[in-house]
């Protein structure tokens, strides 16, 4: 099981691989509890600053794991139970919560395809660098499934209602050029410098203040579904708490001084 999600923590930086590259990333039930379990792990750990999610071989992730999924679907029918869809409430909807949620910035560096549930977890990241080579496809009516993994909250937010409305009705292969112009990919880099420059970005990040990261994807995702009004006092609430921050006072000093800040995550 250790080998289905690799984990690392180095410099503040929480490195979380999927390694199924035979299956393309495809997420058998091992694959989703080890990758819950390893996010909610970064997400409670002081230590870490910032995640890069990313994956070996030629896949970032085909979502669920089809071959595992249809001798489940037979279970439930052989036992008269439904079991299997629990999926979704056991393993996605966390997934997806501990990168949203998650109170220190999420990049996801995507090498290669990202399907159905992989897609999904790649739009929860706040910041994508994509391969080239890389595509994105939503899928799930292709298996006459609904939306899940958070795409229906994600896509629309990123690209509006309509294209995303186009996107899971007809789904399609999305190549990285128009992924990148529709709002998708962030940064869409040469296949081969994938790796070196997703790790460059999460680094940076891991390298900045934490605190203040953590308090701007809290008033965006806050935003996206209150009034200006609440906004407002949303951005109050968090500025003030950036603003006691040892990394503010340290940013203050810095510019005062025409120096870089050294940010401490606190």
């Amino acid at each position: 099981m250790a080998d289905t999600v690799l984990y690392d923590v180095t410099d503040g930086l929480a490195t979380i691989t999927l390694n199924r590259p035979d299956a393309m990333n495809a997420l058998n039930i091992e694959a989703k509890v080890l990758l819950r379990d390893t996010l909610q792990e970064a997400a409670a750990d002081p230590a870490v600053r910032a995640v890069l999610l990313t994956a070996t071989g030629r896949a970032f992730c085909v979502g669920q794991d089809l071959k595992e999924h249809i001798g489940l679907l037979a279970e439930d029918r052989a036992t008269g139970t439904g079991g299997t869809m629990n999926t979704v409430r056991e393993h996605y909807n966390p997934i997806v919560t501990a990168l949203t949620e998650m109170p220190k910035p999420v990049v996801a560096g995507v090498n290669g395809v990202a399907a159905g549930a992989g897609a999904g977890f790649a739009l929860a990241a706040d910041y994508r660098v994509v391969a080239d080579s890389a595509s994105f496809n939503t899928s799930f009516a292709g298996v006459a499934l609904t939306a899940d993994s958070g795409v229906s909250w994600t896509l629309p937010r990123l690209i509006g209602h309509g294209r995303a409305a186009d996107l899971l009705l007809f789904p399609r292969n999305i190549s990285a050029q128009e992924a990148y112009e529709l709002g998708i990919a962030n940064k869409v880099v040469p296949a081969g410098e994938l790796a070196e420059e997703a790790a460059a970005v999460a680094r940076r990040l891991a390298a900045g203040p934490t605190l203040a990261y953590a308090a701007i994807k809290e008033s965006l995702a806050h935003g996206a579904g209150h009034s200006l009004a609440e906004t407002l006092a949303k951005e109050n609430e968090l500025q003030a708490r950036a603003g006691a921050s040892e990394d503010h006072g340290i940013a203050v000093e810095a510019f005062v001084k025409k120096e870089k800040p050294v940010f401490l995550g606190r």
